[in-house]
């Protein structure tokens, strides 16, 4: 289908630079990067999965403290920003 598209001078600047970096036609570069933010807009693409590792935690360790621990320092945070602010 053939269309005119208006764009921005910094968004068609962005699409020339896609068009180099990936040796494409400029014709080429804007409909990847259309299909690319329409595939974000439905929610397409496979979700990031960070790789687990062994934290060589004994089985039954009571995280408890730790939890704590992490919490009383959030709340320390929340603070020191809160009275930054002031």
């Amino acid at each position: 289908m053939r269309t005119t598209v208006t764009l921005d001078p910094d968004v068609a600047e962005q699409l020339k630079a896609l068009a180099r970096r990936r040796n494409l036609s400029f014709k080429a570069a804007l409909n990847s990067a259309v299909r690319a933010g329409l595939a974000a807009e439905r929610g397409g693409g496979r979700p990031y999965q960070a790789p687990s590792r062994p934290m060589g935690l004994r089985p039954g360790a009571d995280l408890t403290h730790a939890l704590q621990l992490a919490a009383a320092l959030e709340d320390e945070e929340i603070a020191r920003k809160l009275a930054l602010q002031k």
